[in-house]
């Protein structure tokens, strides 16, 4: 009975090896070619509230965002933070602005789709919206490629393009009449 164990031992033990390597190549082909990479055209942080933190240690939320759950985009620093119960930042991550913003005030998520096209052509998910200024709808999206590249400044967009893993978060978070913050 002892060797017909071990066999049965040694055989999910490979099974389990396999499943492992099998998910780490999942992981591995989908993540980001540039992920770890400076994008062309950025520079260090230089102020203390641009500054890395760790995961234990997030930067609080800034002064004047107001309280309570609630997402806050800042316009100055293209940089939002998810504000969870006891004003603990459950995430912190940088954004890529369109070309209209919104006006410093409290919002409102209206409505979230899981997939469609930008104003600018590209396939983005994970789309929250919150507002519209001038007939140009603004909320946070994650481009499908991964991308955050400069808009054109001759076609007026709304997204506030987040990395794909930061667009997860976004869509985990800010569900339908979720607050948004704005601020300058």
């Amino acid at each position: 009975m002892a060797s017909s164990s071990a066999g049965i031992v040694t055989g999910l033990t490979v099974a389990a090896l396999a499943a492992v390597g099998f998910l780490a190549y999942q992981a591995s082909a989908t993540v980001p070619a540039d992920l770890g990479k400076p994008r062309a055209g950025s520079s260090p942080a230089v102020s203390a509230s641009k500054a890395p933190r760790s995961a234990k240690d997030p930067a609080p939320p800034p002064a004047g965002s107001g309280t309570g759950e609630r997402v806050v985009y800042s316009l100055a620093e293209d940089r939002v933070w998810l504000v969870g119960p006891g004003e603990k930042v459950t995430r912190m991550f940088e954004v890529a602005p369109g070309t209209v913003d919104p006006a410093p005030g409290t919002y409102t998520v209206t409505s979230r789709s899981s997939a469609v096209t930008g104003t600018d052509g590209t396939p983005v998910v994970h789309v929250v919206r919150f507002t519209s200024v001038n007939g140009v709808t603004i909320g946070f999206s994650a481009a499908v490629d991964g991308s955050m590249p400069v808009p054109d400044p001759t076609v007026q967009t709304g997204g506030i393009r987040e990395s794909r893993a930061d667009g997860h978060a976004m869509w985990l978070f800010a569900t339908v009449g979720a607050k948004v913050v704005v601020i300058r």
